[in-house]
């Protein structure tokens, strides 16, 4: 999956200004294969972590329908589920691990543990997570 530089950087913008809350939302953009592999994020939908929680997350219903239709509308699909870990390494945790519904969705996990910006995705399947490829895209200047 690709994204932008300075969609990365508003993630951990929101993840600083929500800490020590979780921060979550959609990625959303096109994708280049069925399983949504390879895809290339092109909007952020930040949505209201409800548990108001710094261990876990659940995202608005009437937001996550609204960025449904609004992504749908754009002719773009959501590529991903990404939230904030503020205290803890990017990687799942055992309840990211057991609250992973959806195969066919990439998780993407911004740490924000010690001042060190690290952002990483994960597919969980059958309680197994594994990283998948994450290319952070520099904008050109013309």
């Amino acid at each position: 999956m690709k994204i932008k530089k300075d969609l990365v950087e508003k993630i951990f913008a929101r993840g600083d200004a929500q800490a020590p809350l979780e921060a979550c939302g959609y990625l959303v953009g096109r994708a280049l294969s069925a399983d949504r592999r390879g895809g290339v994020v092109e909007k952020d939908f930040p949505m209201r972590n409800t548990d108001k929680s710094a261990e876990h997350f659940t995202m608005d219903t009437k937001e996550q329908f609204d960025a449904m239709r609004r992504a749908r509308d754009a002719g773009l699909e959501i590529l991903a589920v990404y939230h904030t870990h503020p205290a803890t390494p990017a990687r799942p945790s055992e309840e990211d691990i057991r609250l992973a519904y959806d195969p066919g969705i990439v998780y993407v996990i911004a740490s924000l543990a010690e001042g060190v910006r690290s952002i990483k995705a994960f597919r969980i399947v059958g309680g197994k997570a594994r990283e998948e490829r994450l290319v952070i895209e520099d904008e050109k200047r013309v």
